[in-house]
This record gives structure tokens, sequence and C-alpha cells, in this order.
């Protein structure tokens, strides 16, 4: 097994990465823990939830897909926690995708005003950034992720087992969380293997989070490729997957530099190599969206603190860049939709 650990002051927990890593998950559960709350949703592989006798374990499923990452499902699983009578001192467990240790998260966060919570991740996206870090939320009609908390978890478990089953789609999803990276390190993560490459991906982000906890700062790096993303998956009504959506996020971002001048074409084709070439994933989102539908939600990302923010790479590397004047934005998704 992988062991990374994801050091926060007085909350530092581990992320362990391998095949068979399932077995680990009694290590991470609280001690004081009698009662447990599976969070996931029809279609997780049996042997990836929890098998823990000694614990009253109850659990609930979710609606898959992003329209059930609503305030609706949070509220249903508060009546959930009631009617089993989990404490302060018993646990909420997620097992899926990034959706559900999101939905998970926030579950937990906001029963009795924050429960432990551990995750076990059963897809590439959630591996590589969803189930780290410690933001949780779910959507509303006007935004992604626009409701929710800072909750860390108590321990991460992604087994690599479960990437077996995952369907392509999902894992072309992971890959574009991946491409992310890429470009914040410079690292060849293709060139290692699956578990050291999703522990590399944990590294990076768990240095990320320490430094920026509630992304005062830093932490919205990880955001790359992600301003126009959340607008193409909401204008798409997540018919975009969110992977997908951040592959064709870092190209756009990349226009957009060039288009202010921050980086020259060699460097914009750099990103359509890696993203097409490297990661065979798809560049352009699909046709007939508007330009200004896209700019006004990209206004209420929740990262917009001065006007337009956008993570955007320039001459000292990938940085956040407040207050973008609408002019290159259009003009940059006039060329990029065409």
């Amino acid at each position: 097994m992988r062991r990374v650990t994801v050091p926060l002051p007085d909350r530092s927990y581990e992320v362990v990465v391998g095949n068979g890593a399932i077995a680990e998950l009694p290590d991470l559960l609280p001690a004081s823990a009698r009662r447990v709350a599976v969070v996931t949703q029809p279609g997780i592989p049996s042997q990836f939830l929890p098998e823990l006798p000694d614990m009253h374990v109850e659990v609930f499923e979710i609606g898959v897909g992003e329209q059930a990452k609503t305030l609706a499902t949070i509220e249903s699983l508060m009546s959930s926690f009631a009617a089993m009578a989990l404490t302060r001192n018993d646990v909420v467990i997620g097992v899926g995708g990034g959706m559900v240790t999101d939905v998970a998260g926030f579950a937990a966060a906001s029963w009795h005003r924050g429960i432990p919570v551990v995750h076990v991740s059963t897809s590439l996206l959630g591996m590589v950034d969803a189930a780290v870090g410690g933001k949780t939320g779910v959507n509303m009609p006007e935004g992604k992720n626009l409701v929710g908390a800072f909750w860390q978890p108590s321990g991460v478990i992604c087994d690599l087992d479960a990437l077996d089953t995952l369907p392509p789609r999902e894992m072309r999803c992971g890959l574009g969380e991946m491409a992310k990276y890429h470009f914040l390190t410079g690292d060849d993560l293709l060139a290692m293997p699956l578990d050291a490459r999703i522990a590399r991906c944990v590294e990076i982000k768990a240095e990320v989070v320490a430094a920026d906890e509630r992304e005062g700062g830093r932490r919205a790096l990880l955001n790359y490729g992600h301003t126009l993303a959340h607008a193409l998956e909401i204008a798409t009504d997540h018919d975009l997957a969110h992977g997908e959506a951040v592959a064709i996020g870092l190209i756009y971002a990349a226009e957009l530099a060039a288009e202010m001048g921050r980086i020259d074409q060699d460097r914009v084709a750099a990103h359509r190599s890696v993203v097409a070439g490297e990661y065979e994933l798809a560049m352009r989102p699909p046709g007939g969206l508007a330009v200004d539908e896209l700019v006004t939600l990209m206004h209420r990302d929740k990262k917009a603190l001065d006007g337009l923010t956008f993570i955007l790479d320039g001459p000292d590397g990938v940085e956040v860049v407040t207050g973008v004047d609408e002019g290159p934005v259009r003009t940059a998704l006039e060329r990029f939709l065409a």
C-alpha cells in the first residue's frame, strides 16, 4: 500500500492507495464510533461496502448523477441519520465517486454541526481529487457547489480494485483532473504506474491543502480549467461530465491566457498536446452553447471574488487572476465555440 499524509494541524489524516486498500478501513474509523451511516449509490460493488461486525451499520443510497447532488438529498440524509440516532461520536462513510463523497462530506459536516467522515473512493476522479482535501458541497440551479462546507475526512481509501469495473467515461473524467496536475507541476504522470500516479496526485493536493485549507489563496490553483468547466456543466444540464468539462476548460484557459498576452501559441499547443494527445480527451465543447449564458455562469463561480476570476498560465506559471475583463473572455470564447 502507498500511504500519503494530508498534514493539517491536529487533524492530519492518511490516504491509503492500492489494490485491496479497503481492508485498511477499520483502522481509519474513530475509536468512539458505534454507529456507521454509509452513504453510497446503486451499483457500487458490494465488496467496497464496509463489513464492521461490531458496529451498527445502515446503508443509505442516494441518486445517481449531478441532478441528485442537491439540498433535498442532504435533507433526506439528515432524516435518516436522525432515525438511526447517529451521534457526534459516530461516523459517516462515503462509498462512491466524487459526487458521493461531496454529499457524504457535507452531510457529515452538517449533522450535529459536524461528525467524523471517512471516504472510500471508487472512481479515478474521486481518488485523485474529490475525496481528498475536505471540500464538500451540493449544487443549485444557479451554479455548481454553491452550498457546502470545508470538512476534512478522518481518512480516505483509494482501492484500485474499484477501477476494474469503472466505465470508460468515468476513467476519462479522472484523466481530466489528472491532466490538471500535469500543468500545475510538469510531472510526467503517465510515465508512472497507476498506484504511483494516483498517490502523486494526492501528494500534490495534500501539499496545497496543507498550505491553504480554506482556499484563501494558493488552493484556488487546484481549480485550473474549472471556471469554464463548471459553466459548461450547468449549461449542458450535466450532460457533460465534470472531468470532460475540466479537460475542455484547460484548453480554454490556455486560449484565454494567449488572448491576454500571458502565454504564446506554443504554450497553447502544449496544452492541446497533453489533453488530446497524451490523455486522449476531447478539447471542444458540444455545439449550441451561447457565449452570454456561459459568461453569466462564470460570473457566478464561487471563485469570483472580484469580477471574473480565472486560473491562468503565464510567465511565472499557473496563478489566480482576478478582475479579468470581459472583452478577452468573450473574444476567446467566441473563437473557442466556433
